[in-house]
């Protein structure tokens, strides 16, 4: 059977969604749900580099507000006498008084990158900032764990496209946009013929294979997100039904541990505060959505939501009354399972700057360990080479 070069490039589209497992076929026939206290992982990746001084505000520090004249932010929600926390994440405040968020302030690494790009890839796959890896942090989580996974859905990414993070070199995560869609592509005639057809050249034979678990895949994720639907009204936002996804998932009897979010972009150079508190407004109430659905399931516990971005900004506002690319930044924890509330460090050194950027104190590194050791059980020296130690906040 002759492939033209346009259905080469569709069925390589679909593709996109899957990786070819071992033994995935026969895999797929077998059950392997989450045990119940097994933990869950939501990942959301503020993509373009959102402003963290306009996101945790030090309230009463001069130098952040003669730094910023037109858009620091005076009006932000406190949360304790020298940290405030932007207006338009007022669920985030709720959280945080709850005692279901956590705050780690002024995250990074040393010799920080300001590319997207670059920067991006470092967070990724948790390498160092002159070191180059091609597997993510995630991916080789599920290369350590996944000897024992009898479905490839470990870790799944709401998105068209694999995120460096959840690549790993013997295993990958799975990515798809809408389970309904990706089901209904797989199911296509065209594909299903074409699978049917096996051919001897490896690399089409290969593209053939991976034809097949995405349809055996698409398969079992729509099945799962159909099993128990929400009743919570969740934002008409990208995010918004990203959640709504995930939560539906969740809440299955999918084996899934990992899930992998992004919203943006963040890259504020001009006009800043218009843009990022669309952004948050959108974040804030898709979380306050789908914190409410796992709370009414009994699954709040059980699920830590982790946010990251690739760099914060410079201290100084730009002339564009935006901010120009920056180095440190803050990450939010939000789960009924936290060990420790609140923030959890002190605020950044405006006073003690590099060429005004902020000099980072906490290795986002360490989180990963600690989120691999703590909350998915997992080897996190063999996955990092992280010895360094870890947080107690879960």
């Amino acid at each position: 059977m002759l492939i033209k070069r346009r259905d080469f490039l569709k069925i390589s589209s679909l593709a996109t969604a899957s990786f070819l497992m071992p033994n995935f076929l026969k895999a797929m026939t077998l059950e392997n749900a989450l045990e119940a206290d097994d933990k869950i992982l939501i990942v959301l990746q503020f993509t373009g580099g959102n402003d963290g001084l306009n996101t945790i505000i030090p309230v009463r520090n001069d130098i952040y507000f003669r730094g910023r004249k037109s858009i620091a932010i005076q009006n932000s929600l406190s949360l304790n006498d020298e940290a405030g926390i932007h207006p338009s994440l007022s669920y985030f405040k709720e959280l945080y008084d709850n005692g279901e968020l956590s705050v780690l302030n002024n995250v990074g690494y040393p010799d920080p990158d300001k590319s997207h790009f670059r920067s991006m890839d470092i967070w990724q796959s948790a390498s160092k900032s002159n070191e180059y890896l091609d597997t993510g942090w995630l991916g080789r989580y599920l290369d350590e764990e996944c000897y024992r996974c009898e479905r490839p859905t470990q870790a799944l990414e709401v998105d068209d496209m694999l995120s460096l993070a959840l690549k790993g070199d013997n295993n990958k995560a799975f990515a798809f946009k809408d389970p309904k869609r990706l089901y209904q592509t797989s199911q296509e005639k065209y594909f299903k013929s074409l699978y049917d057809h096996h051919h001897d050249d490896e690399t089409v034979s290969y593209l053939y294979q991976t034809l097949g678990s995405t349809i055996n895949n698409a398969g079992y994720i729509f099945k799962e997100s159909q099993t128990k639907k929400t009743d919570q009204t969740y934002p008409g936002s990208q995010l918004g039904k990203d959640f709504k996804t995930v939560a539906s998932l969740v809440k299955s009897d999918i084996n899934t541990r990992v899930y992998y979010l992004s919203v943006g972009s963040f890259d504020t150079h001009v006009n800043q505060n218009d843009r990022q508190q669309k952004l948050f407004d959108d974040i804030n109430d898709s979380v306050e959505s789908f914190v409410k659905d796992m709370k009414s399931n009994g699954l709040f516990d059980k699920i830590l939501l982790m946010t990251f971005s690739e760099f914060g900004r410079r201290v100084a506002q730009n002339a564009s009354n935006g901010t120009d690319h920056g180095t440190a930044n803050q990450m939010f924890f939000i789960s009924g399972g936290l060990k420790k509330k609140g923030l959890l460090n002190p605020l950044p050194d405006l006073q003690k700057l590099n060429e005004g950027d902020l000099i980072y104190s906490e290795d986002f590194r360490k989180v990963y360990a600690t989120i691999l050791k703590n909350w998915l059980r997992a080897d996190s020296s063999k996955v990092l080479g992280w010895k360094d130690g870890t947080y107690d906040f879960i």
